[in-house]
């Protein structure tokens, strides 16, 4: 990946941020801005603001975050690809199931970092991924080299694997009904019947069983 120097210096690598959570986003580019060749040249609180960013400015490595406002930020990952090439992807987030990392790596990204992690995996996966390179969060790695199990029954309706794919591509609720034309109430009805069938309790076991039935897809 070309990279991009001042004609005084190293090479730098221009980053884009991309978390809701502004607190987040300024301790993020003090860690990043003490770093010898590392540069923010911006930051954005949603998804849309991710992507207008990354086309203005094609930085080297987009740092996002999967839970933020404006949409998917699971279902724009391949979007953002297309619009900037060379830029590549490094995830940030709480989301430790394999089914995430799977699926955020299969769209796209190059790196997958847990936010509990150390600053410096962090940085690692920023320098990787500005040469091209992968980096997966070791612990979570681990957890997927032993695979997906077996899905569960499948005698969902049509309106509820809507519902569930669209859970799996991250939207909230309310999200959900604006696109469906239901109300809130009804989607969480739908939610709560989806996981009754299922027998599961949380978004992200909801979200493997979506990827194994091939609701989302790249």
């Amino acid at each position: 990946m070309e990279q991009h120097t001042d004609g005084t210096g190293p090479r730098r690598i221009r980053i884009v941020l991309a978390d809701d959570h502004a607190v987040v986003r300024s301790g993020l580019r003090l860690l990043l801005d003490a770093e010898r060749g590392f540069e923010v040249v911006g930051e954005a609180g949603d998804v849309q603001g991710a992507r207008r960013h990354v086309r203005a400015e094609e930085p080297d490595v987009l740092v996002l975050d999967l839970n933020m406002p404006g949409g998917s930020s699971l279902e724009a990952i391949p979007a953002i690809r297309a619009e900037s090439p060379g830029t590549q992807i490094v995830v940030l987030t709480m989301q430790q199931e394999p089914a995430f990392a799977r699926y955020a790596l299969s769209a796209g990204a190059i790196g997958y970092v847990l936010k509990d992690a150390a600053d410096d995996e962090l940085v690692e996966a920023i320098r990787r991924a500005a040469e091209d390179e992968s980096y997966l969060n070791p612990r979570l790695g681990a957890r997927m080299a032993a695979g997906p199990t077996s899905g569960p029954r499948d005698d969902l309706s049509e309106r509820e694997l809507q519902v569930l794919r669209l859970i799996a591509l991250g939207y909230t609720n309310a999200e959900i009904a604006k696109q469906l034309y239901l109300s809130v109430r009804t989607v969480e009805t739908h939610r709560a019947h989806v996981q009754q069938k299922l027998g599961v309790s949380s978004r992200a076991e909801l979200v493997g069983y979506a990827l194994r039935r091939g609701l989302v897809q790249t």
